[in-house]
């Protein structure tokens, strides 16, 4: 059924891709005289041969990637690069068991920002680079997948954006989904560049630039300080990543119609308007709560409140407060911040904002047609009207995502968490948010303290939320195994 010589020859192709990237924390720490450097080349080494003997013996197999053999290699590829990646943490002078390891390097690759480091502002330079740039590679990994895999997939309602891809297709300017992907990384490095220059020039030095750069655009949230983005307390640094938070978490397809010189297209997507409505709907509530119940003055609540709800919902998961110490509201509000997530086709994760589109249109419609029963009332997205199996395939997503919530919520709970931190735990996972809830897991907290137990079932959470879900529940199928 399956072709295991392609999936081994492509595994084998990311993991000699994820050994060269090793070879820039080696690089690092070489320059400034740490020992790990020898670990990240030991380790680059180990994973470039192992690759390369993948694909050696696997490649000219000749076949075309079907429908099953994208599901079988989109989920082995989010397990085997974590597994790779975790080998520095692991040998590193953090000296972290490898269940830490793997954690924190499956909170890189899919963009959570959860992590169970402490003292970040001594660590290794190559440690902290090397963090920056799982999240980097994660984030365009993510934006790929989400474009050219998922909605060929059919997965959640993706399928709805096969319509925009093959407007762009069409096009001569980019006839292929390949040179698509193509332009898309151009944009993301070009992205990624410019918000280096624009931190460095507030001050920051170059590498912390660099690195919060690339965990800005991917919406991932790795910091080099314990105290996140709050280290810097710099209102203009704040700023410049709010906007490139934004940026990460809009659809990329949208930075071609700007490049072919539409920018209207932003305009006109509703999802866009959606998310960015929410986003000051969001920032506008934290804000007056913050000013009527926290004794805070405006322009000090509105700073806080733009920075930490547009890293929430956007799902990078930076910090500048702890925002669960925001009394009763402010935790609710933010809980369900963690819910939200950006636009189809970014960085962002979470439930995203079209599912949304969709659960409340197709409500409405079915509202509608209770007041008036001879009446047709057909749910639309963007002017265009729904298919019923796109309405079916979101309405099934959103409900084995709360259901897989739920299901690791109780599982955390049996570990011993208590309830705040089983239950944000839960969510901070699958919605790949990065904190939680609480004084353990919230935004001055870490991950560190929770059992492996724990850490395998959120590591567990955040590859399920990531791949959304049916990617890798469809493999539990026997139906999927048969010919």
């Amino acid at each position: 059924m399956n072709n295991f010589r392609l999936i081994f020859a492509i595994n084998g192709i990311l993991l000699v891709f994820i050994g060269l990237a090793m070879l820039v924390p080696a690089a690092v720490d070489l320059a400034v005289g740490n020992r790990d450097w020898q670990v990240f080349l030991v380790s680059a080494a180990v994973s470039i041969f192992v690759g390369g003997g993948l694909f050696l013996s696997n490649r000219g197999s000749g076949l075309e990637l079907g429908r099953r053999q994208a599901f079988l290699l989109t989920t082995a590829v989010w397990i085997i690069l974590p597994a790779t990646a975790a080998l520095p943490f692991a040998f590193s002078e953090m000296n972290i068991p490898y269940t830490d390891a793997f954690f924190e390097a499956m909170s890189g690759l899919t963009t959570t920002g959860s992590t169970v480091l402490t003292g970040l502002d001594t660590a290794p330079p190559g440690i902290l680079m090397w963090r920056a740039l799982l999240q980097w590679t994660g984030g365009i990994g993510i934006i790929v997948t989400a474009i050219a895999i998922m909605p060929l997939l059919r997965i959640g309602g993706m399928q709805l954006f096969r319509m925009e891809a093959s407007e762009a297709t069409s096009e001569k300017a980019l006839p292929r989904v390949a040179d698509i992907v193509k332009a898309i990384c151009y944009i993301y490095l070009v992205l990624s560049l410019i918000c280096t220059l624009a931190l460095w020039m507030t001050g920051m030095s170059l590498f912390d630039a660099i690195t919060h750069a690339m965990t800005t655009i991917s919406t991932g949230g790795f910091s080099t300080s314990d105290k996140s983005a709050g280290d810097f307390e710099s209102p203009l640094v704040e700023s410049i990543m709010v906007v490139f938070m934004i940026m990460g978490a809009l659809p990329f397809l949208m930075y071609l119609h700007i490049v072919k010189g539409k920018p209207g297209s932003f305009l006109t997507d509703s999802q866009v308007r959606w998310f960015l409505s929410i986003v000051l709907i969001g920032i506008l509530a934290i804000t007056i709560w913050q000013i009527r119940h926290e004794g805070i003055s405006f322009w000090v609540a509105l700073r806080h409140a733009t920075f930490n709800v547009t890293s929430i919902i956007t799902g990078t998961g930076y910090a500048t407060a702890d925002y669960s110490r925001w009394g009763g509201f402010g935790t609710a509000a933010f809980f369900f911040f963690m819910f939200v997530g950006g636009c189809a086709g970014s960085a962002s994760c979470s439930i995203k904002i079209f599912r949304i589109q969709i659960l409340v249109e197709t409500a409405r419609c079915q509202l509608m047609q209770m007041i008036r029963p001879s009446a047709i009332y057909k749910p639309r997205y963007n002017g265009q009207p729904l298919a019923e199996e796109t309405i079916g395939s979101v309405t099934s997503f959103v409900f084995l995502f709360l259901v897989i919530f739920a299901l690791l919520t109780i599982a955390l709970g049996l570990t011993g968490l208590d309830f705040l931190t089983a239950i944000s735990s839960a969510a901070t996972s699958i919605t790949n948010v990065g904190p939680g809830l609480g004084d353990t897991v919230g935004p001055s907290g870490t991950f560190k303290s929770l059992s492996d137990p724990a850490k395998w079932l959120m590591s567990l959470g955040m590859l399920l939320g990531r791949l959304e879900l049916f990617t890798v529940l469809v493999l539990f199928s026997r139906r999927f195994w048969q010919r």
